[in-house]
């Protein structure tokens, strides 16, 4: 007589819940959900706003504030594992409308306003932009990779950095002062010196 033996996996598992009455099964099924569903909600924050926006090697991240949570807790996340595009449009409405805000308060119709921005414009205003005559080249530096002239201007206290090959164009005769100040001529003795110092 032969026994067949079946499997493991084809017996059923006894369990705790299986050999309990159908109505204590569904109340212990129901306990079980609600501790998945409590856990679920425990490991799902929630953004209650997003404060900034940077980019970093191409990848744009947000700066969010977690519901229940310290201004400490803040963190910085990529906008791809992000799902609260409301609160992303509403922080990029609020930088859009700050810097309109901007704009207009520097746009004042004030002429204090106007005299200010004229002088924060000469004042970024570097080199031959700022429409002086040169009067002499103090220095030079390739610091930056480039040849530029430290240039003292006419009628100001103020001297810039210029790129050598706007000088060369816009005031050679300048440039050629500068070279010629720094010029050293070595002598070298001449024929009839070296027969002399030879006796």
């Amino acid at each position: 007589m032969s026994v067949t033996a079946e499997s493991p996996n084809d017996v059923p598992a006894v369990t705790e819940e299986s050999t309990a009455p159908p109505a204590e099964k569904k109340e212990k099924e129901k306990k079980a959900d609600d501790v998945a569903e409590e856990e679920e909600e425990e490991e799902e924050y929630v953004v209650e706003k997003v404060l900034n926006r940077r980019v970093i090697k191409g990848r744009v991240e947000y700066l969010l504030k977690w519901k229940g949570f310290s201004e400490e807790d803040n963190t910085w996340e990529p906008e791809d594992n992000l799902d609260c595009p409301d609160l992303i449009a509403e922080f990029l409405q609020s930088q859009k409308s700050a810097q309109e805000g901007k704009r207009k308060a520097a746009e004042g119709d004030g002429e204090e306003s106007k005299s200010k921005r004229k002088k924060d414009d000469t004042e970024k205003l570097r080199g031959f932009a700022r429409g002086l005559d040169p009067e002499r080249i103090i220095g030079a530096t390739d610091s930056t990779g480039e040849l530029m002239f430290l240039m003292k201007w006419k009628n100001s206290d103020e001297a810039d950095l210029v790129p050598a090959k706007e000088a060369n164009i816009k005031c050679p005769q300048v440039v050629i002062s500068f070279y010629e100040e720094r010029l050293t001529w070595h002598s070298y003795p001449s024929e009839d010196e070296k027969k002399d110092d030879k006796n």
